[in-house]
Formats: structure tokens, sequence, C-alpha cells
């Protein structure tokens, strides 16, 4: 069983990936990507799982853990293996303004512009996952929404554990929630 944390970019995946190092799940990490302001409790991602698409056999390395693979990358997964995925959902605009906002303070973007386009190809991009995912016998998923982790950490925790069918710290795994960092609310 390969269990993956998907989802757009800045929609909670670190924060699940996080949870479920905290509660005691094997996470396939290489620390590459440092945490920063943006994501202060860090990543946790696996640089390698970028090359999803070119070389879907390295999925196999995440046999037994838990792995961040962005939702673009999802649909690169190969069907020799038993996926287990907890997919983040966070209202887009809040997502579109935490790349936003982290974009600018990387000095890679001007902020404030119109991101109605983008809106659309995110929402345009999620069909397609979740199409994607419902056609798969050997795909297992679990919708966390970002909010509800804020509001009902230790109730998420359990619905994981439970999903994952493993016997996870609940406690630990909702001590990783730090409301002080939901920091792109939409007003």
């Amino acid at each position: 069983m390969i269990t993956i944390v998907s989802g757009l970019p800045r929609s909670g995946t670190s924060l699940m990936m996080q949870m479920l190092d905290a509660g005691g799940f094997p996470v396939l990490s290489d620390g590459e990507r440092k945490a920063d302001t943006d994501n202060p409790k860090g990543y946790l991602e696996w640089e390698r799982i970028k090359q999803l698409p070119k070389d879907p056999s390295l999925i196999a390395e995440a046999e037994g853990k838990v792995v961040k693979v962005i939702s673009q990358l999802i649909l690169s997964l190969p069907m020799d293996h038993e996926y287990r995925i907890v997919f983040m959902q966070r209202p887009l605009p809040e997502v579109l303004k935490s790349q936003d906002e982290m974009l600018r303070r990387r000095g890679t973007t001007d902020s404030g512009g119109d991101t109605s386009a983008i809106e659309e190809a995110f929402q345009r991009h999620l069909v397609e996952v979740s199409r994607w995912l419902a056609g798969k016998t050997n795909v297992k998923v679990l919708r966390v929404h970002y909010h509800r982790v804020l509001r009902e950490p230790k109730a998420v925790a359990e619905e994981v554990a439970a999903f994952l069918q493993a016997p996870l710290d609940i406690a630990a795994m909702s001590g990783q929630v730090d409301g002080t960092l939901y920091r792109n609310r939409m007003k």
C-alpha cells in the first residue's frame, strides 16, 4: 500500500504530512526543501517525485510510507499499486492568495493581478483529477477540507487514522495544527 497526500499547492498538504509524521506514519521525504516563512514547520517533500511522469516506477519507493504528490502529478501514478490518497481541499481564492503571497515574498511575481483565469484552470484541473480518481479500483480517496483541519484537528486525525487503518498518535497529530499559520484568509 502506498499512501499519498495530494491537493493543489498551498492547499494544506504540508500540514497533513506534518500530522502524519507526528502521528507515527513513516514519511518519504528527503529534507531538500527547507522550512521557510511560507511554511515554518516544513514541507516534507521528496524531490524525486517530480520525475513521476518520466519514471512512474519510482513510486514503488513509497511502499509502506506516505509521500506528498501534488495533484498535477497524480495522473501519472502507475496502476500496478494500491493507493490510499488523502486529498486536501481548500477554497481556490485562498489557494491563489497563498500562492501569490509566497511568490511575492520570493520576488518572483507582481501581486494583486487578476487571477480568474488561473482559478478557472485550477477548477478544470480538479474536475479532471476527480474523474481520474473515481475510475480507479485500486485507489481509495479521503477528501479533507483544510478549514475542517483547523476547526476539528482531533476529529480529522481520527478519520485519517481510520481511513489509513493505522494506529496513529491522534494527540500528536492534532498538536501539529497551529491556527496562527492560517494567514491567507479570504475576507
